[in-house]
């Protein structure tokens, strides 16, 4: 990767960090350094030489972005900001890669492909799913559609094992289904689209395996913790955010086919075999 020159944007988010670690002589910067909403600021960033922009930034507070404030953020940093880059990606001739998600789509599919029309119902989503339509059309793009992201920072399986170290038994939602992406998922996805330069366009990256509620994920967490003794209750979507406001609809179903990505030679980890090195990880 040596004749490749990244910049990579929203450094210090979980994807962002994990970028940093296999990439170190990219060049990271966070919104204080590069702020992708301001045009002149994005205009005047010395981009001689830059090959691929690795945009690892979005406003991700799904509920946060059905408030007045949070609605006009959302819509600043997914939208305008990634606008910004798109067009400076095709006036210096870049490669953009870029982060999708499940948001997009309304959930309804119980597998959902790369070419699937768009039917977001959050206003994340809808965000999420413009800046998909501006990043798709450069010559030059990879966009990486992922679900479920657990990397270096917060994250629900975090969450799961400050609760069982609390001893607490939680109530988790059992009609969403999806698959966990590892960080360290998708970063081996990008390299590997890279390396083999593989045609540009949109892949379904999450890690493989068994799809499962957020409930039988938790188990899975309790599991390897061996606090099995901890007993985890089911509830509904609706059920849980029930009386709660400003709250984002959630698509239940969020499996990706991955058949596009392997097709191309990427060899998808099982998240159950991820989850298990993360905890171990946590545990040290």
């Amino acid at each position: 990767m040596n004749d490749k020159n990244f910049v990579i944007i929203g450094c210090n988010g979980q994807l962002g960090k994990a970028l940093q670690e296999k990439y170190p002589n990219a060049r990271a910067v966070d919104y204080q350094e590069l702020d992708m909403t301001d045009k002149n600021a994005i205009e005047a960033f010395d981009w001689t030489g830059v090959t691929h922009i690795l945009n690892a930034a979005a406003y991700t507070n799904v509920d946060g972005a059905e408030t007045p404030e949070g609605r006009i953020m959302c819509w600043k940093i997914n939208a305008s900001g990634v606008a910004n880059l798109v067009d400076v990606a095709r006036k210096h001739d870049i490669c953009m890669i870029h982060i999708s998600t499940d948001y997009v789509f309304d959930g309804t599919k119980d597998n959902h492909k790369e070419d699937e029309d768009f039917s977001p119902l959050s206003i994340y989503g809808a965000s999420k799913a413009t800046s998909d339509i501006l990043v798709s059309g450069l010559n030059k793009h990879y966009i990486l559609r992922t679900s479920w992201v657990i990397g270096d920072g917060n994250n629900f399986v975090k969450t799961m094992v400050g609760l069982a170290a609390k001893d607490i038994p939680p109530t988790v939602v059992h009609d969403q289904i999806g698959r966990l992406t590892f960080t360290s998922e998708l970063v081996s996805a990008i390299d590997h689209l890279l390396i083999n330069t593989a045609d540009f366009g949109t892949y379904n990256v999450s890690n493989s395996g068994e799809s499962a509620s957020w409930a039988d994920i938790t188990r899975e967490i309790f599991k390897n913790l061996d606090r099995d003794d901890l007993t985890v209750s089911n509830t509904t979507t609706d059920e849980y955010f029930a009386g709660k406001e400003n709250i984002a609809p959630r698509p239940l179903q969020s499996m990706l086919d991955l058949t596009k990505i392997q097709s191309a030679g990427f060899e998808s980890n099982d998240w159950l075999t991820e989850l298990e090195m993360y905890i171990n990880q946590i545990k040290k």
